[in-house]
């Protein structure tokens, strides 16, 4: 296959997967309906059965035959969401290679924002599905892929850049041991981000369901207990945290050295990958030592990963000084004042386009 084809395939691919995600968004707010407890069996409740004194066990002592069907559709909904969400997966992967294979010579994908937008999101599906039996996490499956769905779409519409060859000082080892280590870590504490954010949407309607002296209902009821979620995103973080420490503070300040013969620079996107180390580090000593949990730390981790994505993002965009930086530039005709064609240009001699 030529480069171009190898291209196209890439673009195909990520169009597919971005299709088949959805539609396992569509299947898993399909199955998320499907818990709702119908309003017949509802009334069957508040007529009073003995049996029954919550709105699980009522239906079935007042109707046995009404809840089965519905729950045989529940099952079957989750494992076709996460049937389709494997195959998304694997056309996702598919995407990256063809990235890979579409270069000359052949590379790594992770040459520019958008490749490793592309790899972020795939790291993020690919941990929910290794993840899914060992931690349950059906109910996970509408924010994950809500999340990897969204994030695609500012991928193709705003990040897209053509396969390029990757210049000399990008051309190293370096490359693919430092940047798979950010990729993971970047994927995991994502993941963790949306535990923390279900962390405290549950905890808020919890507290108000107790206030008004109602059970918790709706989508939420589905979600594990406040300690169930707190371990779970502490778990996750703690798997992140030591990958993120050897992509930032190994093998990073490896490559520096290797390509500008030092190995820290204070370069803006340097520094804010060590505050988004420096706050994962709180947030861990923080649950180690003074028993920091649930709220607090569900916080604290939403900052981390604030400070993370703004390190990915918002450094590439408004910094003018980092030497990681991919920024457009607009090329201006000085005798007639129009805008020219809009060209991607290197700001500085850049060592690496990410971390």
């Amino acid at each position: 296959m030529s480069n171009t084809a190898w291209e196209t395939l890439s673009n195909q691919a990520v169009g597919a997967a971005g299709i088949v995600y959805f539609v396992a968004l569509v299947v898993y707010l399909a199955e998320w309906a499907a818990l709702r407890q119908p309003a017949a069996e509802r009334v069957l409740v508040g007529a009073g059965s003995a049996e029954a004194s919550d709105g699980a066990a009522a239906p079935e002592a007042s109707s046995p035959g009404a809840a089965a069907p519905r729950a045989a559709r529940v099952a079957f909904l989750g494992r076709l969401g996460l049937l389709l969400t494997a195959i998304a997966c694997a056309a996702h992967f598919v995407a990256l290679v063809g990235r890979g294979m579409a270069a000359d010579p052949n590379r790594v994908p992770w040459g520019n924002m958008y490749e490793f937008t592309l790899s972020g999101t795939f790291v993020v599906a690919l941990l929910y599905l290794v993840l899914y039996k060992k931690f349950a996490l059906g109910w996970m499956g509408p924010l994950v892929v809500g999340f990897v769905v969204a994030t695609l779409m500012v991928a193709v519409i705003w990040l897209y850049d053509a396969v390029a060859p990757l210049t000399e000082s990008l051309n190293s080892p370096w490359l693919v041991i430092h940047v798979i280590s950010a990729v993971i870590a970047t994927g995991a504490f994502s993941l963790g981000g949306i535990v923390s954010i279900v962390y405290l949407v549950r905890m808020r309607a919890q507290r108000r369901a107790a206030a008004a002296g109602t059970e918790l209902g709706g989508w939420l009821a589905r979600v594990p207990q406040l300690d169930a979620l707190d371990r779970l995103a502490y778990r996750v973080h703690a798997f992140a945290f030591p990958v993120w420490t050897f992509a930032v503070l190994i093998t990073g300040p490896i490559w520096a050295h290797e390509a500008w013969s030092r190995y820290w620079n204070w370069d803006p996107k340097e520094v804010w990958a060590f505050i988004t180390w420096v706050v994962y580090a709180g947030y861990l000593h923080a649950r180690a030592t003074a028993g920091w949990k649930g709220r607090k730390a569900a916080v604290l981790a939403l900052v981390g990963v604030a400070t993370l994505w703004f390190n990915f993002i918002g450094i590439n965009y408004f910094s003018t000084t980092s030497q990681h930086s991919y920024a457009a530039e607009r090329v201006v005709d000085a005798t007639t004042g129009a805008a020219g064609q809009v060209v991607e240009a290197t700001i500085g001699s850049v060592a690496e386009p990410l971390f």
